[in-house]
């Protein structure tokens, strides 16, 4: 087991109404056309798949997919949507949990690689992917870049969303390379809301590619986005795609 903090039940059960405007297909296209053409007519592994917003549609386009996932609540709001031998799942934690066979692509979507809170543990999974890969396989991570260029001196929180319905601000542990994002979402239209949090380890781009060198791993690609557009100083995340030699 890692030191990933694990999903209750409460959580899972409203993960997917919470995410509903990042499961549409128009927003989830480009994800799916990037990963189907990394996967080829290989078979793809998601580590974290959670509720199955990305797995499930890949699976739909003809990819087969399997999943890792710590929350046994998580998996089951997806088994609730798609069968066993459709779309296996394996009850484990992404940094040492092997499933059998080789894939054509391993993907770690929407910064859930922070939610392992160690570099070490990090590094793990960047070996577990690598382990799972055939030769020439890839592996693509969808992660932010840390925004501490929005912090002043004495400053530990940005907020990242103020909306009707949801306040969400990130503070900051600038030593251990902690983040911890913290939500206000609303419940119906009663006025009342409920509060979240959940710790994270962030990561900077070169860091992720010396954990990859470390699993024998070359970094192939990085773009801003899923359309493939340029990565630069001013992104605000990242889609990096490591490939295992052949």
């Amino acid at each position: 087991m890692t030191s990933s903090e694990l999903w209750t039940r409460a959580t899972a059960d409203r993960y997917d109404a919470e995410e509903s405007d990042k499961s549409s297909a128009t927003f989830l296209g480009p994800a799916l056309d990037f990963l189907a053409g990394l996967a080829g007519d290989g078979r793809a592994l998601e580590f974290a798949i959670g509720t199955g917003r990305v797995g499930i549609p890949l699976r739909e386009r003809g990819v087969p997919v399997t999943g890792i996932e710590l929350s046994e609540h998580m998996a089951a709001v997806l088994r609730s949507k798609i069968d066993e031998d459709t779309l296996p799942v394996a009850i484990g934690d992404m940094a040492t949990t092997a499933v059998p066979g080789k894939f054509a692509l391993v993907y770690l979507v929407y910064n859930t690689i922070t939610n392992l809170l160690t570099q070490n543990e990090q590094v793990e999974c960047f070996r577990n992917a690598a382990r799972h890969l055939a030769p020439g396989g890839r592996f693509v991570i969808e992660l932010g870049v840390p925004p501490l260029r929005f912090l002043p001196p004495g400053q530990v929180a940005v907020p990242f969303d103020v909306s009707e319905r949801h306040l969400g601000f990130d503070t900051f542990d600038l030593v251990e390379q902690i983040l911890v994002s913290h939500h206000f979402a609303r419940d119906g239209d009663d006025g009342h809301y409920h509060r979240t949090n959940s710790r994270h380890r962030y990561a900077w781009p070169a860091e992720l590619d010396l954990m990859a060198r470390i699993a024998g791993l070359e970094l192939e690609l990085r773009v801003a986005d899923w359309d493939r557009a340029p990565f630069t100083q001013d992104s605000a995340k990242h889609i990096s795609v490591w490939r295992k030699p052949a």
